[in-house]
């Protein structure tokens, strides 16, 4: 059983919906262990009881990372998904994920993670029988809510430490690259990126695309607009011309576009109906 010293505390990015109106929501992540910290981000588990309750719209804006998840229903390995992900949350039930670092899923891989952005793999297209295997251990990890997202991550962690990967040097130079743009709200461009990796911007676009799924400068669009969302959601969001001045935009009317076209609604609105 994995222990509570490995629970993640910090509250995660991206999540459109903080919190529902009715109904119980349970998120929790584990940190992977030191042999797999460098392809593992961590494990996550999402459990939700709407029994009585209406079904409840759960909105997202995913990270460039790939996942395995397993759900009561359906699983396999899923690329970048570069749009909004929503999924109503209805009665009662499940989903356990392993979110791979950036990069980290190319020597499981072993092609362009490119290749399967916006797409599902079966886990038995990737790892045979012991995939369909997998799916079977974590379906039928039982107990206590409270100790099932532990139960899951130690089935999915002796997985993938049975098929360790050798060290894959530039693996591990996208997720730096990867971390300074989550890390850098003022790295807004490709040209900036290049400078502070001393990587042309071709060879960048190489890189993303073998080892992340999508380029350089979807990667930094995404994070400015994690860091919209979590400026709205915190209450702490100056004016609009402002927050997109702030975020690299060359105007306000860019900055409402592109969040309209991927959150679903302009800034303004979005903040309104968090304090409704």
């Amino acid at each position: 059983m994995i222990g509570k010293t490995r629970q993640i505390d910090a509250a995660p990015r991206g999540i459109l919906v903080p919190a529902f109106a009715a109904g119980a929501f349970h998120h929790e992540r584990i940190a992977p262990c030191a042999a797999l910290a460098g392809l593992v981000e961590h494990y996550w588990f999402v459990g939700w009881d709407m029994q009585g309750q209406a079904p409840q719209l759960q909105e997202t804006l995913p990270h460039p990372n790939v996942h395995l998840v397993v759900e009561q229903d359906t699983d396999g390995v899923y690329g970048v998904h570069t749009a909004r992900y929503t999924k109503v949350l209805a009665g009662q039930g499940f989903a356990f994920g392993v979110k791979f670092r950036p990069g980290g899923f190319r020597p499981f891989l072993g092609r362009a993670v490119a290749g399967i952005a916006d797409q599902r793999v079966a886990l038995t297209e990737l790892f045979g029988a012991a995939g369909e295997d997998l799916v079977r251990q974590l379906r039928a990890c039982g107990g206590a809510p409270a100790t099932r997202p532990g139960a899951l991550a130690a089935v999915a962690e002796a997985f993938l430490l049975a098929r360790l990967p050798q060290p894959d040097a530039e693996a591990e130079r996208a997720a730096a690259l990867v971390a300074a743009i989550a890390g850098d709200p003022a790295l807004l461009t490709v040209e900036a990126l290049a400078a502070q990796s001393g990587m042309n911007k071709r060879a960048l676009q190489r890189l993303f695309q073998q080892y992340v799924g999508v380029g350089p400068k979807w990667v930094i669009k995404r994070y400015r607009m994690h860091e919209a969302v979590a400026q709205l959601q915190a209450g702490a969001a100056p004016e609009l011309a402002q927050l997109a001045l702030g975020l690299g935009y060359f105007d306000q009317a860019h900055f409402i576009r592109e969040f309209t076209a991927l959150v679903g609604k302009p800034p303004g609105e979005y903040r309104r109906g968090l304090t409704g």
